[in-house]
């Protein structure tokens, strides 16, 4: 077993910021902190200052005894660096479509998935390289912070490079990107959970880390979300952060226009992942005022509008159409009415997204738990019940808890085995 006193890292890339949780070989939280990024999710030097700044924030009884650290990211938010993992310029992020190339997509003959649409990663690495080059590292952002702890950007973590072309049914990339005279620029592939190594010298001793550190290949962070909500065989999971994910474990993968499949916790995990989400109302309210209109809604009345609020032209799940336009109007000049059409929207793509995984061959899930921001309103979650039809319990654990645990699990498996 796992010694006792040993600690656990996990640290979640999401879309407005970084946020990091340790864990005792218990498996229950012993710090948590949070810090938002700087600019934006598309510049590099803010996730590795954020992940600097609440590494050197750790008290030193924690961060000594820390056995070994995982990340999580978006999985779809893409940077180009060089052979010694120097950013160059800006990512491109998760929900960034590139129309411009389709074509090119239908030629490299992969088949249908997250990978196949101008909405996955292959499109972004293909302007990516229009802008910089054949001779470059495509890396995603978990990715590249593991490549910093590291000293070395190799590798690449499964779940999130679907998006990018891996195949994780039959753990390989299409054979089509054999003659690709790029493929250099794609990572080696490895497991979730599985230990890369040890922390380099310079960063162990820049952030006064532990030279034995260990680093374990992390998840993505809708998939770090699913792990921390310790969900069961008949429940669904909803992620409420900036975007709105669904997720649900599955006897084999299922396969849609919008859909992955990653194998996580010995078993098979399906979802979808929209346009819509938080950072839609963060577009016209605050987080005091989206509490005070909140409070103002009666969610066993309908709002009499019918909205589509994506946060910009085209989707990816439950509809896959990177041409479909959001619907925000008419605009009532009740700021409270507002909001509750904008909530009734979120909620009706979300039950046509488990509508849509239903269809294509999931069992209809019993319960709903729900995880991130928009978890923590009430109004909403009776909005979302009345809608979808099913009942709904909140999780207030954080992603980067579910990371922490994959560190948990590595070790553990490493000493027994």
């Amino acid at each position: 077993m796992v010694g006792r006193g040993l600690l656990f890292l996990g640290i979640d890339l999401g879309t407005s910021g970084v946020r990091l949780v340790v864990i005792n070989e218990k498996k229950a939280i012993v710090y948590s902190s949070k810090t938002s990024y700087k600019t934006s999710i598309i510049c590099p030097q803010d996730w590795k200052s954020c992940c600097e700044r609440l590494i050197k924030d750790l008290p030193k009884g924690i961060s000594q005894r820390l056995e070994a650290v995982a990340i999580d990211g978006t999985s779809g938010t893409l940077l180009a660096c060089d052979q010694n993992g120097y950013p160059l310029g800006k990512a491109l992020p998760y929900n960034l479509s590139c129309p411009e190339q389709t074509i090119k997509i239908k030629d490299l003959s992969i088949n249908k998935g997250p990978a196949s649409t101008s909405n996955g990663s292959i499109a972004r690495a293909l302007r990516l390289i229009n802008k910089h080059g054949e001779k470059i590292l495509l890396r995603h952002q978990a990715d590249w912070i593991n490549g910093w702890l590291l000293g070395n950007w190799r590798w690449g973590e499964e779940g999130n490079n679907i998006k990018l072309g891996w195949n994780n049914v039959l753990r390989e990339w299409p054979s089509s990107f054999d003659k690709l005279t790029w493929k250099k620029a794609l990572p080696e592939i490895v497991s979730s959970g599985e230990i890369l190594g040890k922390i380099c010298h310079e960063v162990s001793q820049r952030l006064s880390l532990p030279p034995n550190l260990k680093v374990v290949a992390g998840t993505t962070d809708s998939n770090a979300a699913v792990i921390a909500a310790n969900s069961g065989p008949e429940d669904g999971i909803t992620v409420l952060g900036s975007t709105l994910v669904i997720k649900r474990f599955v006897k084999e993968p299922i396969h849609g226009p919008g859909l992955t499949n990653h194998y996580l916790d010995d078993q098979w995990l399906c979802g979808g992942a929209s346009n819509t989400g938080c950072v839609v109302l963060k577009q016209f309210f605050n987080d005091s005022e989206l509490a005070e209109l909140s409070r103002q809604i009666n969610p066993n009345v309908k709002s009499g509008l019918s909205l589509r609020p994506l946060s910009r032209p085209g989707e990816r799940f439950p509809i896959n159409d990177p041409s479909l336009l959001p619907i925000m109007e008419p605009r009532p000049i009740s700021d409270s009415l507002y909001l509750h059409g904008l909530l009734e929207g979120i909620a009706n793509i979300e039950a046509k997204g488990w509508e849509t995984l239903t269809k294509l061959g999931a069992i209809s899930p019993k319960r709903l738990i729900t995880i991130g921001g928009g978890a923590r309103n009430p109004q909403w979650r009776k909005i979302r019940e009345k809608i979808i039809g099913i009942p709904i319990r909140t999780s207030t654990i954080p992603p980067a808890a579910g990371t922490a645990l994959l560190c948990y699990k590595a070790i553990k498996r490493a000493v027994e085995n």
